[in-house]
C-alpha cells in the first residue's frame, strides 16, 4: 500500500481537509472516517428506501457515509440492531454539523425509540393557554382586565 501524498495548498483537496476534517474513528474494528457532511446521494435514497427493510439498502446507505463494506464488517464483529442505530445517528449527527458524542447519539436513539421523537416536548394548547393567563400576586386568581378605553392612546387631529 502506497502512502497517500498531502494534498497541495490551495488545492480543492486542501480545503475540504481544512474545511471538514479528516478524521476516522474505529466502530467494532472497522476504521471509518467521520462524516462532515451528508452526500447528495445519500439524501436523495434515504427518500427512496424510506420504507425498505432489504440488507442491501441498508449495505448501500452505509457505504454511503462510512466507505464500502463497512457494514458487511460490523455485522462479522458482532453488532447489533441498536449498537448500529446508534452508530447510525451518530454518522448523520456529525454529516450535519453537530459533533455528538456516541452516548449522547444512544440517547437520542433510546428517546425515539420510546416515542419521544427528536422534537422537544411541547405542552398540549390547553397547557398552553392556561400558561398565559396572568394571575393575580395576592390572591392567586386572575387578574382583573384592564378597560381598553383606560388603556387606549389618544387620536391626534393632524394639523394640515
Amino acid at each position: 500500500m502506497t502512502a497517500r501524498k498531502a494534498p497541495a495548498p490551495g488545492s480543492y483537496e486542501a480545503f475540504l481537509a481544512e474545511a471538514f476534517g479528516g478524521g476516522t474513528e474505529t466502530i467494532r474494528g472497522v476504521e471509518v472516517r467521520i462524516p462532515t457532511d451528508v452526500p447528495l446521494a445519500m439524501e436523495q435514497r434515504l427518500n427512496d428506501l424510506r420504507e425498505s427493510e432489504s440488507e442491501d439498502d441498508l449495505h448501500e446507505l452505509v457505504a454511503l457515509l462510512f466507505g464500502d463494506d463497512v457494514f458487511g464488517r460490523w455485522i462479522e464483529n458482532g453488532m447489533g440492531a441498536m449498537e448500529f442505530k446508534t452508530v447510525l445517528a451518530w454518522g448523520m449527527a456529525h454529516s450535519a454539523g453537530a459533533g455528538v458524542s456516541f452516548m449522547e447519539a444512544f440517547e437520542m436513539v433510546r428517546a425515539e425509540e420510546a416515542g419521544e421523537g427528536k422534537a422537544p416536548s411541547r405542552p398540549n394548547r390547553q397547557a398552553r393557554r392556561a400558561a398565559s393567563k396572568s394571575r393575580s400576586t395576592s390572591t392567586g386568581g386572575r387578574s382583573a382586565r384592564t378597560s381598553a378605553a383606560s388603556t387606549a392612546s389618544r387620536r391626534k387631529s393632524s394639523r394640515a
